[in-house]
């Protein structure tokens, strides 16, 4: 990230924030992005599979739960994202990230089918104020949408090492003391080195906003008619269809790729190692992508890598017999993953509106966490009505060509549309 770019922001006095502070806020962000991805996202297949060696409660019900909570990350997706545009983003970050810690807590105490289905509906909706979403919208009230790419890059780098951190991690933490103390170490990881970091280090009274307010022409767009205008545009209703079939496909894998690799005949070390791989290819993605194509807009990246999902899929489906074909594969989606992330984090503002970014992106998303809500269910539904996993990997391929079509489409028609 250059000077230039980091040297953008202003506080309340109008005067200019130093690049090193900027740098310290997204340093502050990318660690938290690690943790909150790493313990709210990746290591539930790995718990939930120990659970379910040693409760018998049945996959189905145990995956059920993460539905409920991603139901509830949908419902909040959007007041998350105006709450954070209006400024309140350390607020919302740093709560959510200390109630996690409360219900992780509380978690590896549980022994009950309804108090654990209690404690993951509110783990998962805390990941509405914990994930990428309101970290992207923190950066952009600090620098500005038409200034947040590379503040929005820098921070999906660091996400990026989540699953590479936390899949050996929570494993090790399984194979020495079990689940339950497992999850009194994710606990404290969100409760007080999260919460930390969100608290200290988002500073609302630093955003960019507070220096051009006072100068905003009277007949500016404001962010209810931002969003209003967006609803009357094609490209939106392709870009929410695009990123709802790239939810479903991206959630089934992530919390069906342990069993389902296992299913296939791989050792528990080698489906670790595999699955390991995927984290520094998504980080291999991202820094070409910002070394080889900052000047590139997002619609043309994005059309590109959308290509890649649909081979990954069919070429898994196919069942290879060689652990390298499955490790390149697995580095393939990794590394395009990883650019699709940021792809959907700059889609607003290059598509459709610079203004209202948080409100827009939660509308965006809404569907997309219902989709990731009932996807692991309804892969989960696929596996006992099957008893193997070829129709789960075959229906996750059919998401990942609808997201290349529905994609290609949005980037023709906001093409066409800029255009004109």
């Amino acid at each position: 990230m250059s000077s230039s770019q980091l040297n953008v922001s202003q506080g309340a006095s109008g005067a200019l924030e130093g690049p090193d502070r900027a740098l310290v806020l997204i340093t502050a962000l990318g660690i938290g992005q690690i943790c909150a991805w790493g313990s709210l996202y990746y290591s539930f297949p790995l718990i939930a599979e120990a659970m379910i060696a040693e409760l018998g409660w049945s996959r189905t019900n145990v995956y059920g739960a993460a539905t409920a909570g991603l139901v509830l990350a949908g419902f909040l997706a959007y007041p998350v994202g105006v709450a954070v545009d209006k400024g309140h983003g350390k607020v919302i970050m740093a709560g959510g990230s200390l109630l996690a810690g409360v219900l992780f807590f509380m978690w590896s105490h549980v022994s009950s089918l309804l108090g654990f289905y209690l404690l993951i509906a509110g783990l998962g909706a805390l990941q509405a104020t914990t994930l990428y979403e309101p970290a992207f919208a923190v950066i952009v009230r600090r620098v500005g949408a038409t200034r947040a790419r590379s503040g929005i890059t820098a921070i999906t780098l660091w996400g990026g090492f989540a699953s590479t951190v936390f899949i050996p991690l929570v494993q090790l933490l399984l194979d020495l003391w079990g689940w339950r103390d497992a999850l009194l170490v994710l606990a404290a990881i969100n409760g007080v080195l999260c919460a930390a970091l969100y608290y200290g280090f988002i500073r609302p009274e630093k955003d960019i906003v507070h220096a051009t307010q006072p100068h905003l022409d009277t007949h500016q767009q404001t962010d209810q008619q931002a969003i209003n205008a967006a609803f009357r545009q094609p490209v939106f209703w392709l870009l929410m269809l695009a990123l709802t079939a790239y939810a479903g496909a991206f959630t089934a894998f992530t919390f069906h790729m342990y069993p389902l690799f296992i299913e296939s005949g791989l050792s528990t070390q080698n489906v670790v190692w595999v699955i390991a791989t995927i984290g520094p290819a998504q980080v291999a993605g991202r820094i070409l992508i910002s070394m080889f194509a900052a000047g590139m807009s997002m619609r043309r990246i994005g059309a590109l890598v959308v290509a890649v999902f649909p081979v990954v899929f069919i070429v898994l489906a196919m069942q290879p017999s060689s652990i390298w074909i499955v490790a390149a594969a697995c580095v393939a989606y990794g590394a395009s993953n990883g650019i699709f992330t940021i792809v959907r984090g700059l889609v607003v503002p290059e598509m459709l509106s610079k203004r209202a970014y948080g409100a827009l992106n939660g509308i965006l998303t809404f569907p997309s966490t219902l989709v990731k809500a009932f996807s692991p269910l309804v892969a989960a539904w696929i596996w006992s009505s099957t008893k193997s996993y070829d129709a789960v990997i075959w229906a996750i391929a059919i998401c990942a060509i609808l997201l290349a079509v529905s994609f290609w489409l949005a980037a023709w028609v906001s093409r066409f549309r800029a255009v004109s």
